[in-house]
């Protein structure tokens, strides 16, 4: 193989990306970044830049960034989430978003690990999230977590492409995953 060969260039870009990451609570200053991200991460749907703002404000403790300490955009990696109101013991993962320059060195997954592992979510029992049905990328991600948590994953269609989007946009297939000890509450009882 020659120089420009496929395993020499993923060689290249995965030494490019050997870089400290930072995985912290999102703040108020992280919205501009995070707004940044997303347009750079299609197919997810991207957000008004106020939205963006609450994310990093108001669901903070239920959101993680990854910030890079060098390179062009410092912010390569976000996961935005919530608490389901009616089952405060369920996390909703709204958007995961990692910049293609770091895309396959593990970033989804240290992210929703590290959320995860927040004492403030220890009382945590299921994730769900929706995914569309050709996102084969957030299919695996998801799946890899659920065989890490020991969790069982059930699927239904939350909201269809005709009768919710108008056609306008594929079918999204919620995943439900657990129930499951959360890593939090593991290392908290640990002594």
């Amino acid at each position: 193989m020659g120089p420009d060969s496929t395993s020499d260039q993923e060689a290249r870009r995965r030494a490019d990306c050997d870089i400290a990451l930072t995985l912290r609570e999102p703040h108020t200053d992280d919205g501009p970044g995070v707004f940044n991200l997303i347009a750079r991460c299609p197919p997810l749907d991207p957000n008004s830049r106020y939205c963006n703002l609450l994310q990093c404000s108001h669901f903070a403790t239920t959101s993680i960034i990854a910030i890079a300490d060098a390179g062009e955009h410092a912010v390569v990696g976000f996961i935005s989430g919530y608490r389901m109101p009616a089952r405060p013991d369920t996390l909703f993962v709204w958007q995961v978003a990692v910049d293609a320059a770091v895309r396959g060195l593990g970033l989804g997954s240290r992210l929703l690990t590290g959320l995860l592992a927040r004492p403030a979510l220890a009382d945590i029992r299921f994730l769900e999230t929706t995914i569309g049905p050709d996102n084969s990328a957030s299919w695996a991600l998801f799946e890899r977590l659920a065989e890490r948590l020991s969790a069982a994953v059930a699927t239904t269609t939350l909201f269809e492409s005709q009768r919710h989007f108008g056609g306008r946009h594929p079918d999204e297939i919620l995943c439900r995953i657990g129930p499951f000890d959360s890593p939090a509450a593991g290392a908290a009882r640990s002594p």
